[in-house]
């Protein structure tokens, strides 16, 4: 992984699970471009200064290092920045959880919905949009934000599933809601009747 790493600039790894190198992000894009590499003074340990495009970890955080287990003196002043700062949005949240479902298909880990899903086939997913559209409607209809917001989410989830079984990127998701931005979506009058 390392020799490759060097050879080619991008981030590469051994997967225990498949028995092979991969590319980091060669499924979702989330590329890394290795600016520098260092040892540690044992040549047991390996540094990468990169270049990471999206998320690094399937959690769908820009770092696998997102656990703190011992928060520094000047942290602990800026926690309620650092929390508004985390606040993400939409778009960004989006492409992780896109990405986290591009992962689990990828390396589907045992007890993942993800990986039960995708075993199950695109119609048992397909099943699921009108499933959740359904619970939007009736969350609406009832007047409860907070369970509207949920189950907007899990459309969304499922839609995002959707994609990513048939290859549609949030790129491409962001390009046809761009070509919508600053249209009315008048197209003349209809009759009425």
């Amino acid at each position: 992984a390392l020799e490759h790493t060097l050879k080619t600039r991008q981030g590469t790894y051994f997967s225990r699970s498949r028995g092979k190198l991969w590319i980091k992000g060669e499924t979702s894009g989330h590329l890394q471009k290795v600016l520098e590499v260092r040892l540690d003074c044992d040549g047991d340990a390996v540094l990468y200064r990169l270049e990471q495009e999206g998320a690094a970890c399937h959690t769908g955080e820009r770092t696998c290092f997102h656990n703190v287990l011992l928060e520094g003196e000047e942290d602990r002043h800026q926690t309620s920045d650092v929390r508004e700062q985390k606040l993400q949005g939409l778009g960004e949240t989006l492409e992780r959880v896109y990405d986290t479902i591009l992962e689990r298909i990828e390396h589907q880990p045992e007890n993942s919905y993800v990986t039960k899903m995708h075993a199950a086939g695109l119609d048992r997913i397909l099943k699921k949009i009108p499933e959740e559209a359904g619970e939007v409607l009736l969350a609406a209809k009832n007047g409860d934000r907070a369970e509207l917001a949920l189950e907007v989410a899990d459309l969304f989830f499922h839609s995002l599933f959707v994609m990513a079984e048939l290859g549609v990127t949030t790129a491409d998701l962001a390009l046809e809601l761009q070509k919508r931005e600053g249209k009315s979506g008048f197209r003349g009058p209809k009759a009425v009747g």
